[in-house]
This record gives structure tokens, C-alpha cells and sequence, in this order.
């Protein structure tokens, strides 16, 4: 499989080049920030159009993680939505979909800060998930320990032969895990920020996303 292995809290973890996480014991697969409907929420508040196809090729690349995993779990790690009526307006085609990917296993949806209260599409609603050792949530938590979260949308630059590279990044240290956002249209933090900096520890990795996922020591800025 394309990805990273890695332990956190004694559990064998793998962090895949689609930027989903894979907890192999638990047969359970993990995506943060997938944002659906962004691109019609980006139009109804007056935004510039963006093609209507982010909803379509966030799910065909989850539809894609689940069928190599053989994933019995699925978690979304919060804003899953990108509010209340992107929720309401997706397409038809769409809740299809996402019915077909919960057939078969269970599904559970943490509640993040863009999303609606729970929603007419199956699975589990819930404010975060413990799995002991492990915690899933959305937003990570200062002091905690075994901590799986999102929300941050973090990405690492790094230089290259070739010039800089830019990607999507897991932040990973001895006390938590950050995924990237997965969903199509999302944007990024880079991980030299000071909310990443300051949550990471010194010794923090940056597992960049892509086809093969590169783990390098997590970039800061200068002191």
C-alpha cells in the first residue's frame, strides 16, 4: 500500500499518499476535512465560480482508499460539509454515493466547525470518537496524548533539486497525528505557522502527501 507506517500510542498507524489514515488493527479509515459542497457554497455567497466537480472527485478518491483498504470503518474527522446548505443542497447523485460507500460498515461522522447538525445521510454522529488508546476529534487539544485530529488543512514546502515542493502534509510526533484536509477544493496551512508550530513538538515530521509519501522533519521558520 502507498504509505507511511508509523506507531502512535504502541498503535500501528499508516498514513496514505490520498492523505487518509489507515489503522490497520481496527480495519478503520480516517479522512479529515473533506468539505462537500464547497463549490456550491462558494457561489451562493457571491464567489467567483469554481467547477462543480470537487463533490465528485473528493468521493471517487474516498470510494478509491475504502475499495484498496477493504476499510470495515470509516471516520470523517469533522467539516465534512462545508455548511448546513451545502449539506441540504447536495446532488442527488452524491447522497447515492456516499449511501453505497456506508453499505456494509460502519460510518461516523465527528462533528467539526463547518458542519450541520446531523444530517439525513446514515452513519454515526458524534462530538469526537475515543478508541483507546487513541482519540479521534476534530480540532486537536493542547496537552492531550494519542490525539488524531484535522481542522489545520496543514501543508509542508520543501526544496528540492528541482526547486520547491509543495504539498498536503500529516504532522506527526509522539503525542499526535494532524491529517491533511482530503476534500478536493481546500486550502492549506503551511506547517511553519504558529498554531502548527507551537502544537508539534521539536521533533515533529511532516509526511508529505503524493505517490510516494515523503517524511521529512516538520519545516520551521527560523528563530
Amino acid at each position: 500500500m502507498n504509505g507511511y507506517d508509523f506507531t502512535l500510542a504502541g498503535q500501528q498507524l499508516c498514513a496514505l499518499g490520498s492523505g487518509a489514515l489507515w489503522w490497520p488493527e481496527r480495519r478503520m479509515l480516517c479522512v479529515a476535512d473533506l468539505h462537500l459542497g464547497k463549490a456550491e457554497r462558494h457561489a451562493r455567497r457571491g464567489g467567483a465560480a469554481l467547477p462543480p466537480y470537487e463533490t465528485a472527485d473528493t468521493l471517487e478518491r474516498l470510494d478509491a482508499d475504502i475499495a484498496a483498504t477493504g476499510a470495515g470503518c470509516v471516520l470523517c474527522l469533522g467539516d465534512s460539509f462545508d455548511d448546513d446548505a451545502a449539506a441540504q443542497a447536495l446532488p442527488e447523485a452524491a447522497r447515492l454515493w456516499i449511501a453505497r460507500l456506508q453499505a456494509g460498515r460502519s460510518w461516523i461522522w465527528i462533528a467539526g466547525n463547518h458542519d450541520p447538525g446531523p444530517v439525513d445521510l446514515g452513519g454515526t454522529h458524534l462530538a469526537e470518537l475515543p478508541a483507546p488508546p487513541l482519540v479521534f476529534r476534530h480540532i486537536a487539544i493542547p496537552g492531550a496524548a494519542g490525539e488524531i485530529s484535522g481542522h489545520y488543512h496543514p501543508k509542508a514546502r520543501i526544496r528540492t533539486r528541482a526547486g520547491t515542493l509543495a504539498r498536503r502534509a500529516f504532522l506527526i510526533d509522539r503525542d499526535r497525528v494532524v491529517l491533511p484536509a482530503y476534500g478536493t477544493y481546500t486550502g492549506g496551512l503551511d506547517c511553519h505557522d504558529r498554531a502548527l508550530a507551537d502544537l508539534m513538538r521539536p521533533d515533529a515530521l511532516a509526511v508529505l502527501t503524493g505517490p510516494r509519501p515523503l517524511p521529512v522533519p516538520m519545516p520551521r521558520r527560523a528563530a
